[in-house]
């Protein structure tokens, strides 16, 4: 039977909710976006290209589990709630999907790794970029909230920042069937209306420990590599932020394999707590 999922940009309304439109930043056009056989087709290739099998590809890997975990709100550090291992570290990953979120989901896929994909909206913006993001959801990575269109929340109204949050939201269950359970504002800015308004979606706010690719000396694999597992911040818990850039992308199985060598296994965002 033909796959398929289908929007209409237009139609990401918060009307239905009683909001106000979020039509001031989303693209105005009356294009449908479809995945259908075509990218039924494509996803294959994709597999074939990375090797990885049809029976590795059966569950989504984001199944609900009895949680080990939780978000501190004041270090960001991922805690035991009981009875777990303490040495782990989260991989996290901004600014998806631009342009090296699938083959970094791949990369991770292949190592055996989790992470969660926080996504801007304004990324999603045509058909290609929906089949990108729903093959890594598929793939078996949580995708998080990281607003539309990446503004500093603090110099927003409150109903700008609904606007930002909730069209995401919106936007990744038209996409992937699953709202998001994972909030990350832009540059950490965190403010009191989208505390509340990530708590009124059931999501977990979630800032950072550390993270370096942004910044000129570590924009190149082996420099940023080598800060991301020997780092003066690396310690249990570590929430390790990172962004869908290419030489993030050159250099994530090197730090995978650093971590998981210092004995930090990899931990799996749906054993984190998140609001029922």
């Amino acid at each position: 039977m033909k796959r398929w999922f289908a929007f209409m940009v237009t139609g990401l309304l918060l009307v239905g909710c009683g909001h106000e439109s979020p039509n001031d930043f989303l693209a105005e056009t009356d294009e449908q976006l479809v995945v259908d056989e075509d990218q039924t087709e494509w996803t294959k290739k994709e597999n074939e290209k990375q090797g990885l099998k049809e029976a590795e590809l059966e569950t989504n890997g984001t199944e609900k589990s009895e949680p080990l975990y939780k978000i501190d709100d004041k270090t960001w550090t991922v805690v035991p709630i009981e009875e777990a291992n303490e040495k782990v570290v989260l991989l996290t990953i901004d600014d998806a999907p631009d342009k090296y979120a699938l083959e970094m989901a791949y990369t991770l896929k292949n190592l055996g790794a989790k992470a969660i994909f926080f996504v801007n909206g304004h990324f999603i913006d045509t058909q290609e970029k929906a089949a990108i993001l729903k093959k890594i959801y598929d793939l078996g990575f949580p995708i998080g909230n990281h607003t539309y269109s990446h503004q500093n929340l603090a110099n927003l109204t409150p109903e700008k920042q609904l606007q930002e949050i909730i069209a995401v939201n919106d936007l990744v269950e038209e996409i992937t069937g699953e709202r998001p359970k994972f909030f990350r504002a832009p540059f950490g800015a965190n403010t009191d209306e989208s505390k509340k308004i990530a708590a009124d979606e059931k999501m977990v706010v979630m800032n950072w420990t550390y993270g370096y690719d942004w910044e000129k000396g570590f924009q190149e694999k082996d420099a940023l590599r080598e800060i991301m597992i020997n780092s003066p911040y690396l310690n249990n818990g570590a929430n390790l932020l990172m962004h869908d850039r290419k030489w993030t992308s050159e250099a994530l199985e090197g730090i995978v394999q650093g971590l998981r060598k210092k004995g930090y296994e990899i931990v799996a965002p749906n054993l984190i707590k998140v609001p029922e």
